[in-house]
């Protein structure tokens, strides 16, 4: 897989590789950034930010704020979280009118894999009949699954087999464990646990679904007062980005901390699959995508006319703030690539 971010000089390389050189700011400016309970690997690269004191080099005196995907959608409509990292939620909110600002990415493709119990489940097919332990409808945890198994292997909720919506990752994993269901959409650090108990991964959603994860989104007012502050928010996470994709030392660590890991082979298993997978930018074919998936939802729902078209989605990003920031750091951006000739 391509590189989506690559440095374009020896003086940006070293400002990577030794992140503390530099000035930081005396007057650290406060942000509140959104994460979920149980931790994401769709939110490492904020992860690295924060403990590899991207942020604080930054100026930034960041805050965690977690909470549910839903919860955090909510607020950071409202203003109590700064920095929002859900961009499904995000896309319906703007498609119902919300002003919010797409300002840097973080994961490049989709995360989730279907781990199943061998004993019961030993090939795709086998999913027939069983039952699977998802997210909620309408959240990526149910929805990459669900578009994945009926795309590409003609397994439909409901006609070949049931789903059981769990709250998060951990329950779910753990009602794979005492087999409540014989198959749970996991995420890959979750999903390496499940490999640790014995549990087998059976379909990588990445392998068929590039999308774009984890994307940081702000209202359009707080873009509007704190340019200055989005603009140093989005140098960390790529500064970030880079430390992950090249500093297995570091970023294993950071995976075991926010993961609850302790063996570290399982953290470098994760950073393994996931290292080259994240990028700041956000392709412009991969964001339309998020919406078109999330219009197709609402219109199935009731919550978008059938009849009216797609906005230009392209308002809602930042890239006016995001692309110069990001050559001022020296990066060039990529083409995003295509996933084993899947994309669609």
């Amino acid at each position: 897989m391509k590189r989506f971010l690559s440095l374009a000089s020896v003086a940006t390389a070293a400002l990577v590789v030794l992140p503390f050189i530099g000035t930081v700011a005396d007057a650290q400016t406060n942000i509140r950034v959104g994460r979920t309970p149980g931790a994401s690997g769709f939110h490492i690269p904020s992860y690295v930010a924060m403990d590899k004191g991207f942020f604080k080099g930054e100026g930034l005196d960041a805050r965690y704020v977690a909470m549910g995907g839903k919860a955090l959608v909510t607020a950071g409509l409202g203003g109590a979280v700064d920095f929002v990292p859900i961009p499904g939620g995000g896309s319906q909110a703007t498609l119902k009118g919300a002003e919010l600002r797409y300002v840097v990415g973080e994961s490049l493709i989709s995360q989730w894999t279907i781990v199943v119990d061998p004993k019961v489940i030993k090939t795709v097919a086998d999913i027939k009949g069983k039952t699977l332990g998802y997210g909620r409808a309408g959240s990526a945890d149910y929805d990459e699954g669900e578009i994945t198994l009926s795309q590409y292997f003609n397994l439909s909720v409901g006609r070949d087999y049931r789903v059981i919506s769990f709250q998060d990752e951990s329950t779910r994993l753990a009602g794979l464990i005492n087999g409540a269901v014989q198959g749970a959409l996991l995420s890959f650090p979750h999903a390496a646990k499940a490999q640790v108990a014995g549990y087998k991964i059976l379909v990588k959603t990445g392998e068929f679904l590039p999308r774009v994860g984890g994307t940081f989104w702000v209202t359009a007012d707080y873009l509007a007062k704190n340019k200055a502050t989005v603009k140093s928010f989005i140098r960390a996470i790529a500064k970030a980005t880079v430390y992950l994709r090249e500093n297995k030392a570091g970023s294993v660590p950071v995976i075991q901390k926010y993961f609850s890991i302790k063996d570290q082979k399982e953290a470098e298993f994760i950073w393994g699959e996931v290292h080259d997978q994240y990028g700041p930018d956000i392709p412009a074919g991969l964001f339309r995508k998020l919406y078109a998936s999330r219009l197709d939802r609402m219109k199935k729902r009731g919550l978008w006319p059938k009849d009216k078209p797609m906005p230009d989605v392209e308002k809602f990003v930042a890239r006016d703030v995001l692309e110069p920031t990001l050559r001022e750091m020296g990066y060039y951006l990529q083409a995003p690539p295509t996933v084993q000739g899947k994309l669609n």
